[in-house]
């Protein structure tokens, strides 16, 4: 009996057999991860990413922009998973349906770093808040990334705190860049300007010149990441199947080594939940 003499039936039989190897097949081996400029500039993803790969054989593909700008993409259907550090707006996603479940993945802080000589006093501020009004109070030049990332949400937040409109300041000693934030802190050491950071693309920013450390240590500094799902019921192209086994992973024990193990000069970056 030739091919085509088989019954009807088991040909049905063959003919799905066939379909689900030539799917298994032309499967991608790739995902989208809409994330922050903080994340890549610090080298995480060049550290924990090709382990992920060497446990799953799927490759990430990091689109790394502002937190406002990764949640655009990821509202659009143009990536798969959603990596950023901006709760409020992470868990509005989700509310919104573009989301399938916020998960806390890691932490880090923020630091205001600055001129060493800290000519505004912000370093003996004893909050966060209070540093960013002596800055103000001095017309010290700042420099805001600009970009709604989660770092600038966060340096509004406290902004406000502090009782400073800083809209009616800009141009003048209040200077927004529209960056990241390695090209933010590039342009505070050109200026000898004070700014607000995440601590691991600080640790791994190679062009301090004269920029220290100002303040640190308030709890409102700290720094959450979530990582999300882009809904496949949003948007069907969506590699949901992949998307899940990479956020697994960073939550299991092998993951959140990983994101433990990453040093520079013997400081760990980013710290697990």
């Amino acid at each position: 009996m030739t091919f085509f003499q088989y019954p009807a039936r088991s040909l049905g039989i063959v003919l799905a057999v066939f379909t689900l190897i030539c799917g298994a097949v032309a499967e991608p081996s790739f995902i989208t991860l809409a994330s922050t400029t903080s994340t890549q500039n610090s080298g995480l993803f060049d550290h924990i990413l090709p382990q992920f790969k060497a446990a799953s054989g799927i490759s990430v593909r990091v689109v790394a922009v502002g937190t406002g700008a990764a949640l655009r993409l990821a509202r659009n259907g143009d990536a798969d998973v959603l990596l950023v550090h901006h709760q409020p707006s992470e868990e509005a996603f989700v509310a919104a349906g573009y989301g399938v479940a916020r998960h806390a993945v890691m932490y880090n802080d923020f630091i205001v770093v600055g001129p060493a000589a800290d000519p505004a006093g912000a370093g003996t501020a004893e909050t966060a808040a209070g540093a960013l009004a002596r800055i103000a109070g001095h017309g010290a030049p700042f420099v805001s990334r600009g970009d709604n990332s989660g770092t600038h949400k966060r340096e509004r937040a406290l902004w406000v705190e502090a009782g400073v409109a800083v809209a009616g300041h800009s141009g003048t000693w209040y200077r927004e860049t529209g960056s990241g934030m390695g090209a933010a802190l590039n342009t505070a050491a050109a200026m000898d300007a004070y700014t607000l950071t995440d601590r691991g693309t600080w640790l791994s920013f190679q062009n301090k010149q004269h920029l220290r450390i100002i303040f640190q240590g308030d709890p409102k500094l700290r720094n959450p990441y979530g990582v999300i799902l882009v809904s496949p019921q949003r948007h069907a192209h969506v590699k949901s199947r992949q998307g899940q086994r990479f956020i697994d992973w960073l939550l299991s024990p092998n993951g959140q080594a990983a994101i433990a193990s990453y040093q520079i000069n013997g400081r760990q970056l980013f710290h697990p939940y």
